[in-house]
């Protein structure tokens, strides 16, 4: 009489939407001296409950419910499944798992415990053990962690209209491709796939209760620890797989997940951008003194140390570049290019000062040469008065300015180029200070792009 009461044609969705409110108003909850209906004492409610149990089989604990799949209106029992994820605890990037808590609810129909709520004091829902039925086999094909925690319910819930509903909250370590091309401005998606080990397509398929925008929100709500990780959206797939041995139906759940970039925005890549400023501004220094390379070097070594932190951070098995390891390399490589560039300068500079000693070194002896010569020529010999004295004092004249004609323009030439030589070094410095300005602003506007 029980299973005459069912509406074979009735929507299951409709019919299990009574689930979602009865366990979350605790329907369930026994208090003693209130009665289950307003026309039911204690007394009735008592008698009823112990005649439910004995028309529903469940004093007996036969072997057609704890080992038999339930075939209610046909061949393929349908399972109805609802994931909901309560906290992200862990995204591993190096060993691409994803670690979450999450709440699954299941129903599946079984037509043999129904009944009808008028004869029972108006019981819409019975908790028995678990041990006692027939339970989908269930599980989650990304698992990779099988020591994680479970906390399986010990009891069912009967519904009258002739489902059976369970409920875990599991802790789940799964696999997850990511892609860190945007980190740490990157949006993950990670799979969760059920699907049952046993049973094919033709004995047991997959469906969720309720849409994508109500799992998705129900999760927020319920959602207990996040970390640096936001939940955006839980979408679901129905598939089947066809596997060598057969088909099955999966039910794929496709949890989207945004990271919060600040802690990585502050702490890495603004001292990063901070350390490119400085050396940008490091070519106001004078070239001549040693401070400027070593300051240079510093900034280098700062940015290799921001390098090493970042691969302990990143997968050395990244199918692309992450842009943050381009945007470290980059910067990592113009303030090398810099400091050779420094060094080129300082350089040329030191070539140009040598140059500049060495002629006023020369032009020292030169005067020196010359006052002696003159000094010799106002105060000759008294001996000498004859007439080829005094030529040969004119030719020995006539040689002291030759040679300091030849003097002075050796010296002029050796000015020049000391002159040449800084100035190719001012040249050069703020040459390449315009070209390594504009380079800059066009990585990071492609960058940002």
């Amino acid at each position: 009489m029980a299973s005459e009461a069912i509406p074979v044609h009735t929507d299951p969705r409709k019919l299990l939407k009574t689930l979602y409110y009865a366990l979350q108003a605790k329907s369930l909850i026994c208090t003693v001296g209130v009665s289950a209906a307003e026309n039911c004492n204690h007394t009735d409610y008592t008698v009823a409950y112990e005649a439910l149990f004995q028309q529903l089989g469940l004093d007996k604990n036969g072997v057609q419910m704890t080992h038999m799949r339930p075939l209610s209106w046909g061949p393929v029992t349908c399972v109805y499944v609802d994931m909901y994820v309560t906290s992200i605890i862990e995204v591993n990037e190096k060993a691409q798992s994803f670690s979450t808590q999450v709440k699954m609810m299941t129903a599946w129909s079984n037509r043999n415990m129904a009944w009808d709520e008028e004869e029972f004091c108006g019981m819409e829902t019975l908790a028995v053990p678990k041990e006692m039925f027939w339970t989908p086999d269930i599980g989650i094909v990304e698992s990779i962690k099988t020591e994680s925690g479970t906390k399986e319910f010990p009891y069912v819930h009967l519904i009258s209209y002739g489902y059976t509903v369970s409920s875990d909250v599991l802790t789940l370590t799964t696999a997850c491709k990511m892609d860190l091309y945007r980190f740490p401005f990157d949006i993950q998606s990670c799979n969760l796939t059920l699907q049952s080990s046993a049973h094919s397509v033709k004995e047991l398929t997959i469906y969720t209760l309720y849409g994508s925008v109500w799992l998705t929100l129900a999760s927020k709500q319920t959602f207990q620890a996040q970390g640096e990780w936001e939940l955006l959206s839980i979408n679901m797939i129905n598939y089947n797989a066809t596997f060598i041995w057969g088909v099955k139906n999966q039910l794929i759940y496709q949890i989207t997940i945004k990271r919060r970039p600040l802690l990585y925005l502050i702490n890495f890549m603004l001292p990063i951008f901070f350390f490119l400023v400085l050396d940008v501004t490091s070519f106001f220094i004078d070239a001549n003194k040693a401070d400027k390379l070593s300051f240079k070097v510093t900034l280098l070594l700062s940015i290799s140390v921001m390098l090493l932190i970042l691969n302990d951070t990143l997968p050395s098995t990244a199918d692309k570049i992450p842009l943050i390891g381009v945007y470290c390399s980059v910067i990592f490589s113009l303030i090398g290019i810099s400091i050779l560039e420094t060094i080129l300068v300082n350089f040329l500079m030191v070539r140009g000062a040598e140059r500049r000693s060495v002629a006023s070194v020369e032009t020292t002896s030169a005067v020196t040469a010359q006052d002696d010569g003159v000094r010799d020529l106002q105060s000759p010999p008294d001996s000498v008065r004859d007439q080829t004295e005094d030529q040969s004092c004119i030719l020995d004249l006539l040689k002291q300015i030759l040679s300091e004609c030849r003097a002075a323009t050796q010296h002029n030439q050796r000015e020049k180029t000391s002159l040449c030589w800084t100035r190719v070094a001012r040249i050069i410095d703020v040459t390449f200070f315009i070209l390594y300005i504009i380079t800059i602003i066009v990585f990071l506007c492609v960058l940002g792009k």
